[in-house]
């Protein structure tokens, strides 16, 4: 049979973190710190009224925007921390994780031939949803020099008349990059001055190890401009619930429910039940969490540091990004030869990128157990390579 696929699904590449994630699949004994997923289970009292939807029979349909009471509790969250003002009923959509919202963003923003801005090493989802979505997708190199951070300069030189959308992945993935707020003001500047939008993907906004995230929204004249996307996921380790959230302009929500309204419906319903408990008392268990990464956080700086493997320290989310440009190899062939002799899994820097060449992503989502084995590992590995 001669299947006549879609050209631009076909030339997609598959995730690379999937490759990798595949690989650990087949071999036994792996210690895998591949995968961001937090090694927490979902906290007690969130899991009992997921339990409680269920049995009371809660399994049916919601809005296709998603609980009202859980719109109402996602506004609520977000004039706590970041003082901006959300209407439930028409600047808020439950999506089915963050990688929906950023689809429906895209799609929603976006026609054909204009240009989406993205800054790498970044989430690997954000390319392939551009291409879906008929956008060119215009990648700006970050640089380990600047922390990985997006300077106005390099926004500025990366526009042209077809832009439309710039896409801010901070805390990032996989890098553990954070913008502050100076940082923030000084891109707002370029974005206003241009006319574009922004989609910032706060997902690890609560893994912020260094003073309090920012959102760009919070930013003058932002807000209007700005989609929010965030969840559940990394924050309440509540990854297989699969479900997020967007927040922006009516205008702009509006477009995107449509969409997700004839590919999904609504989000999970119980799921919805489970996050209305998660944004009303789960603050406890987010610090609680985040002191624990912080903790593996500064173990695995310090263990690079006493094996001379240059890495920036990384403020946000729950991922490390050492630098092995020096043992000559590519990040893919570390990777598969860490794996091979030392039987650890790491992700090599390119599947974030081309930009991310030369380094390797490791997730702290682990035990400080596995964190310490897989540390003396690597540690007899690139001993061998000197």
């Amino acid at each position: 049979m001669n299947y006549k696929l879609s050209d631009k699904v076909v030339n997609i590449k598959p995730s690379g973190i999937r490759k990798f994630f595949d690989l650990v699949a087949e071999k036994k004994g792996v210690i895998s710190l591949g995968v961001g997923e937090p090694d927490f289970d979902t906290p007690w009292h969130i899991r009992d009224e997921g339990i409680y939807a269920f049995e009371r029979g809660r399994t049916f349909y919601t809005s296709n925007s998603g609980l009202k009471e859980l719109r109402i509790e996602i506004c609520n969250y977000l004039n706590r921390k970041y003082k901006l003002q959300y209407d439930p009923l028409s600047e808020v959509l439950v999506t089915v994780g963050g990688s929906e919202a950023i689809d429906l963003a895209f799609r929603a923003l976006i026609n054909d031939g204009e240009e989406i801005i993205i800054p790498e090493p970044c989430y690997v989802s954000y390319k392939p949803c551009a291409i879906l979505a008929n956008a060119k997708p215009v990648i700006i190199d970050l640089k380990a020099e600047n922390d990985f951070r997006l300077t106005a300069k390099e926004l500025k030189n990366a526009i042209s008349d077809k832009t439309k959308l710039l896409v801010l992945t901070f805390p990032n993935n996989p890098t553990g990059a954070i913008m502050e707020r100076k940082d923030l003001e000084e891109i707002a500047k370029v974005v206003i001055e241009n006319d574009i939008y922004v989609v910032s993907d706060e997902i690890y906004a609560e893994l912020t190890y260094s003073g309090k995230h920012t959102s760009i929204a919070e930013i003058d004249g932002m807000k209007e401009r700005t989609i929010l996307i965030n969840g559940f996921s990394k924050a309440y380790a509540m990854t297989g619930w699969r479900l997020g959230y967007a927040c922006g302009p009516k205008e702009i929500i509006q477009q995107m429910i449509k969409v997700h309204q004839f590919a999904i419906m609504c989000a999970p319903t119980i799921s919805q039940y489970a996050a209305v408990e998660a944004l009303k008392n789960g603050d406890s268990d987010i610090e609680m969490m985040k002191e624990a990464y912080n903790q593996r956080r500064k173990f695995l700086l310090n263990s690079f540091k006493e094996m001379d493997i240059p890495c920036f320290e990384p403020y946000g989310a729950f991922y490390v990004f050492p630098c092995i440009k020096k043992y000559g190899m590519t990040s893919e062939e570390f990777a598969m030869k860490f794996l091979e002799e030392e039987n650890v899994a790491v992700v090599p820097g390119t599947a974030f990128g081309d930009s991310g060449e030369g380094f390797l992503r490791i997730s702290y989502a682990y035990s400080i157990d596995n964190l310490k084995v897989a540390m003396e590992k690597l540690k007899s590995f690139v001993g061998k390579l000197k």
